[in-house]
């Protein structure tokens, strides 16, 4: 069965080739094993590298982006579908609605307010699905270890920790996206401590 996969990532094209290659491995075996992307439409750095490649590999892709994107010329001009937003929280929103999972590359300060917001809302119990970080080369280790020292000072619990899954290859990324089962909205019930 088809799924479709959020992909969350960088958009600048001055990042090593290294995470070019996670890239593009990704879309591939998406579009491969018969499944389809959503992104942010962007006609740049990994976001074009991902749709590029699940496209030439049979997937469909799904761009959905902000007017004063399309505005500044910033979107891909292939995809299967451009979906036109009024804002960056409605793209974010439809892309979480529009997904059966999402993989989170590496990026900036966008994708990390993506992440952030994911799993944010899943911690709610507002969000269900799969969240995969692909920690190409250690990318997200001072990340992870920023997590971890909020868990030891009691700002997270485990649960919080819970909410996403870490994946080292683009082959692990995708298929925990596929085989991590929906949460739990009721987790969102924590103890107090």
């Amino acid at each position: 069965m088809s799924k479709t996969i959020a992909i969350y990532c960088a958009s600048s094209n001055q990042i090593p080739d290294k995470y070019f290659q996670a890239a593009r491995e990704l879309g591939t075996l998406i579009g491969r094993h018969g499944h389809n992307i959503v992104n942010g439409a962007g006609n740049m750095g990994l976001m074009q590298a991902v749709t590029d490649t699940c496209l030439a590999s049979g997937g469909k892709a799904i761009g959905i982006i902000p007017k004063f994107m399309i505005d500044e010329g910033w979107h891909h001009t292939g995809m299967t579908q451009l979906i036109e937003t009024d804002d960056m929280h409605q793209r974010q929103r439809l892309m979480g609605e529009k997904s059966d999972a999402g993989i989170v590359l590496a990026g900036g300060f966008g994708t990390l307010a993506e992440f952030s917001e994911l799993v944010t809302w899943k911690q709610l119990g507002l969000h269900l699905k799969p969240i995969i970080l692909l920690n190409t080369d250690g990318y997200f280790d001072l990340l992870l270890q920023f997590l971890h020292k909020g868990m030891q000072e009691n700002f997270l619990r485990q649960e919080h920790m819970d909410t996403f899954r870490v994946a080292t290859t683009p082959a692990e990324a995708l298929d925990l996206a596929l085989s991590t089962p929906l949460w739990d909205k009721n987790v969102r019930r924590f103890a107090k401590i």
